[in-house]
């Protein structure tokens, strides 16, 4: 029996079962002959992944101004290179992925060769397209979750935003991951799915082997390798208890979030599709104050069309039945698209990302926003921007969307023509703008996640300086501060749907900063009610009023 002890406790809960573990290199596609009943299936799959990669850039072509891509489908189209490929398949035994990497060597040599500089450059979009053919064959060869046939806890070194769409949920009872940190994906898709989880475990990779049982407290941060009986009995225990407890505050969710002295909050929950849509329904939720739009956008092999986008949005806007705000494609960072080229960046998270992409790959921007409008006409939609430096930007993006509703007005399609349009305030620019960003948004609503990240200059995913990362930071506070005053001076609401808003050392807080409303994961919901309902709201502004004064988060800290 070995016990780790952790300090990152990502996603409450206790539970018990045997470990799954998924390695690095299980994220890999394996390098393997294959044998000459083979070859044809093999031949076969290769050119469905070079259909499919000639798909994505076809429509990259269409949305994307750049000669660069139309260069890509020349080079996908000219059978040389299919040629070399289907050889190393039939005659050398190779997997297709194996086979077209060696076709792109060997290209490569035949362009090093040339004596023209132009026709030399070239080697780069042959290694794009190859690049991009491979990403379809990985994609079809394995999904490295599909073994998980009974209920597990996950052990991995690092699960991506697309690793999470291929989770079976419904047989993961827990997650531990070395990497990662509280506003990791893995950790806001734990709280979500109501999975225990812990991150950022250095060592879980050597300590672990699959088939392990593993009892595990993520409230408390422990973890238990191979316990013995009467520890894996105990655990058993604590793990219905703390259900019979979960149980009993969703009983209390029913109760309306009202201050001691009266006054109204609104609580509502965060999700990423019209499934986590469904369950937050069964909840007792004032809206859904964020719904990620990107997840549509990853779990396709393609940009999702307006109407595969119409249909999710509509059915969204039904299930809810209240509020729901749609934030608009947030890609870019640790989130990809396996079927559009992103090019390499130093700084990802302050590279090409969110609205910057919609701004420029404006069709896809105007698809969604259609799709949004469209489904506004059954039911209370607002449409937010992510990552809003300007009041260029936000200028820009309204006058796309009134182009978008000229032209559904010309088909007939009927949407809401007072249509709401807000923003996230993420940056530390955005705070510095915030009085003027007020005078155009509709409402505003604050990511901690990132505008602590930014405004602290620390990465909000790395473990060695996760005790740099802290939302009481006095800089964090008073550009909240700073948002809410601005927002409220122009009348606009302001909310929160970062993780601060589910922490309750801080909800006292936030209420006297004068927050609107608070957004965060269902399973967060019933403790922030309970909370609100706690407190008075005359006590908590004068509490504010001390904690903006703090010069150290230990001042602050201490006034919580």
């Amino acid at each position: 029996m070995r016990e780790l002890m952790v300090q990152n406790t990502m996603s409450d809960g206790i539970t018990v079962g045997k470990a799954y573990v998924i390695s690095k290199q299980d994220m890999k596609a394996d390098n393997y002959q294959i044998n000459e009943q083979e070859i044809e299936s093999e031949i076969m799959r290769y050119y469905d992944a070079v259909k499919e990669a000639r798909q994505q850039l076809e429509e990259i072509a269409r949305t994307n101004e750049s000669k660069v891509f139309f260069g890509h489908l020349a080079i996908i189209k000219d059978q040389s290179l299919h040629d070399i490929t289907i050889n190393r398949i039939q005659n050398g035994r190779r997997n297709a992925q194996q086979a077209i990497e060696e076709a792109a060597y060997e290209l490569y040599a035949q362009f090093d060769a040339m004596k023209d500089d132009y026709i030399r450059e070239r080697k780069a979009d042959i290694s794009d397209v190859c690049t991009r053919i491979m990403k379809c064959l990985k994609k079809d060869k394995r999904n490295p979750f599909l073994n998980i046939v009974e209920p597990v806890i996950l052990v991995a070194d690092e699960l991506t935003p697309s690793d999470t769409l291929m989770l079976p949920l419904e047989r993961i009872i827990g997650i531990i991951t070395k990497q990662g940190g509280v506003t990791s994906h893995v950790s806001i898709l734990a709280r979500e799915m109501e999975i225990p989880a812990l991150v950022g475990v250095s060592d879980i990779m050597e300590a672990v082997s699959t088939g392990d049982m593993i009892a595990m407290d993520a409230e408390h941060g422990i973890i238990i390798i191979d316990p013995d009986d009467s520890t894996l009995q105990e655990y058993e225990k604590q793990a219905i208890h703390y259900q019979k407890i979960r149980n009993a505050e969703k009983e209390l969710d029913a109760l309306p979030s009202i201050t001691l002295d009266g006054k109204s909050i609104r609580v509502c929950a965060n999700v990423g599709n019209v499934e986590a849509v469904k369950k937050a329904a069964s909840y007792h939720i004032d809206g859904i104050g964020l719904f990620r739009s990107e997840f549509l956008y990853m779990e396709n092999d393609h940009f999702p069309t307006e109407e595969e986008q119409f249909l999710a949005y509509k059915e969204a806007a039904m299930l809810c039945e209240k509020e729901i705000v749609i934030r608009t494609l947030d890609i870019g960072g640790d989130k990809a698209l396996h079927y559009y080229e992103f090019e390499k960046e130093e700084n990802p998270f302050l590279g090409w990302r969110a609205i910057r992409i919609s701004l420029e790959l404006e069709e896809v921007f105007k698809t969604q926003l259609r799709a949004i409008l469209r489904a506004s006409a059954y039911g209370t939609i607002k449409i937010m921007l992510p990552m809003i430096i300007s009041v260029e930007e936000l200028n820009r993006a309204k006058e796309i969307l009134n182009d978008c509703k000229k032209e559904l007005k010309e088909k007939g399609h009927p949407f809401d023509e007072k249509i709401k349009i807000g923003i996230m305030i993420e940056t530390p620019a955005a705070v510095l703008c915030a009085e003027d960003l007020a005078r155009e948004a509709d409402f505003f609503s604050i990511g901690t996640n990132d505008l602590t990240q930014y405004l602290l200059a620390v990465d909000r995913g790395n473990p060695k300086i996760k005790q740099l990362f802290n939302e009481f930071h006095p800089a964090v506070l008073r550009s909240i501060q700073k948002v809410i005053n601005a927002g409220h001076a122009m009348g606009i609401e302001v909310g929160m749907c970062g993780e601060m808003a589910a922490d309750e050392r801080a909800t006292k807080l936030l209420l006297g900063l004068g927050l609107d409303e608070f957004s965060m994961s269902i399973c967060e919901m019933a403790k922030i009610k309970k909370q609100i309902r706690s407190i008075n709201y005359k006590d908590a502004v004068e509490m504010a009023k001390k904690m903006l004064s703090a010069a150290t988060m230990e001042e602050v800290m201490r006034h919580l």
